[in-house]
């Protein structure tokens, strides 16, 4: 049962101060009005989270009362104040009442100003929240040549409002709902009536049931919650900082996670062939569209099986590279101490050496240090004969194809992938490679998001859908002329 709010305002506090025990930012300020002075009243606040001119809220209900009523404002009595509220609390927009404590303390700790009044047995409850969040502005993880720039913030309540700018129209439904533990943080999940798969919302709801049991502090909480294979090295979902890439998703029958004091926004369920697509996708033409499409599947397949293939070849399979450029493969290796595994491992864990150097580096030096590290450390790999210059040019080209994924999450997969296809290519040269080709394709064929097939449309086929995976068609298709619209003539 929860704890009323009680008539004397010593009980209220003593409930409060208990609550809050060893809070130093925690504010209480003690308040007389009414004849005489001998009505009492206090404020609770945490001034770390509130607005600077928090005295004002008790002032705002005082003035709300005397404008209803006639006379001085010391003739104000917590029984006006009781019926002016019970009367006009629903006319009131920044005010609304409280009746039990636990309400009380959650909305302290969300950044409210509540005024306990003696005599009453509700409290009031302004909001006063005001903790700082940077500007909309262009997204970093994002950039595009043409397009909007428009990127979202930290404050959950902005990318919803940029969302519904977007999209406005009734049948875009925004549900909340608070996590567990002690963060209390508030979740919010958008979707589009009738473009969202009703079996695929009702599965999203059950699954965001479990938040309440544990804290959320950023998007990557609700998705290893939600996910339907935690061990698989593929996400399930996308991942996004753009508002026009969630009203996209959200008009392709998505569903868009948003958490307070992240910008990061999860679209679910998120299918193999989208990790593949950018927005700037549908602002380019047609062609140019399609041809930088097939340059990311071509960059997907290059960061995945390069190194390995490399491997096969040059160990096994050696037949089946030209003479020419076989024996530029063998007099570059001449000299090498290393088998070419051990070669490809050193060359790409000292290139995700740099790579993660130059993240967390300051952005002034990181771009420099990531640059001028891999230049330097691969040109003295070669001279002091650890590493071949093929194998070098093998390790960059792979690297480059990762990056040239949209999704981060995705290209840190395929990254992962390349040791154990090293090893099977090590070990059984082309063999080796078909195996751990078909166990991967397997592991896809079989991994859903949500319940949706992962490779959708191909498994299970459906011809239908297949417009807009490997090929994008034209946008014009999209614009279906109304059936009233006659034909325009020609005037002379």
């Amino acid at each position: 049962m929860p704890t009323k709010v009680a008539t004397s305002i010593e009980a209220n506090a003593r409930i409060l101060q208990h609550t809050f025990a060893s809070c130093g930012d925690l504010r209480m300020l003690p308040w007389q009005f009414g004849p005489n002075m001998k009505s009492r009243a206090f404020s609770v606040f945490f001034d770390t989270i509130v607005q600077e001119r928090t005295a004002n809220y008790f002032r705002q209900t005082m003035q709300s009362v005397l404008e209803q009523t006639l006379g001085a404002g010391e003739t104000v009595t917590p029984g006006m104040i009781a019926h002016y509220y019970a009367l006009n609390v629903a006319s009131e927009q920044p005010a609304f009442l409280v009746e039990d404590m636990e309400h009380a303390v959650s909305l302290v700790l969300g950044g409210y100003v509540v005024i306990f009044i003696d005599g009453w047995e509700k409290a009031i409850a302004y909001m006063a929240g005001d903790v700082p969040s940077r500007d909309v502005g262009e997204s970093v993880t994002e950039p595009v040549v043409q397009g909007p720039r428009e990127g979202t913030v930290d404050k959950m309540k902005v990318n919803i409002g940029m969302i519904r700018s977007r999209i406005q129209s009734p049948k875009l439904k925004t549900c909340y709902l608070r996590g567990g533990g002690a963060s209390r943080t508030m979740v919010a999940y958008t979707y589009l009536e009738g473009s969202v798969e009703p079996a695929v919302l009702k599965e999203f709801v059950g699954r965001m049931e479990r938040l309440k049991d544990g804290d959320v502090l950023e998007t990557a909480y609700v998705e290893s919650v939600i996910e339907d294979n935690t061990w698989s090295p593929f996400p399930q979902f996308r991942y996004t900082e753009r508002t026009d890439v969630a009203a996209a998703a959200l008009l392709g029958g998505k569903i868009v996670v948003l958490v307070e004091g992240t910008g990061s926004l999860l679209l679910c369920p998120g299918l193999f062939f989208e990790l593949l697509q950018s927005s700037e996708d549908y602002y380019q033409r047609t062609l140019v569209a399609n041809a930088i499409r097939w340059m990311r599947l071509t960059a997907f397949l290059m960061a995945l099986l390069l190194p390995s293939l490399y491997i096969a070849l040059s160990t096994f399979h050696t037949e089946l590279i030209p003479t020419v450029l076989l024996l530029a493969v063998l007099d570059s290796r001449e000299g090498i101490p290393f088998p070419a595994f051990v070669e490809a491992f050193i060359m790409v864990f000292f290139f995700e050496l740099l790579r993660e150097a130059g993240i967390r580096l300051p952005r002034p030096v990181g771009s420099a240090v990531s640059i001028v590290g891999a230049l330097v450390v691969g040109e003295a790999a070669i001279n002091a004969g650890i590493a071949s210059p093929i194998m070098v040019v093998v390790i960059a080209l792979t690297g480059i194809a990762s990056f040239s994924l949209p999704q981060y999450n995705f290209a840190i997969a395929l990254r992962l992938l390349q040791i154990p296809l090293m090893a099977l290519a090590t070990m059984l040269g082309g063999f080796g490679l078909m195996i751990g080709y078909l166990l991967i394709w397997n592991h896809l064929a079989r991994l859903q998001s949500l319940g949706v097939p992962y490779l959708r449309p191909i498994a299970p086929w459906n011809a239908g859908q297949m417009t807009d995976t490997a090929i994008r068609r034209p946008l014009v298709s999209r614009f279906k002329p109304r059936a009233d619209r006659k034909p325009a003539t020609k005037q002379s």
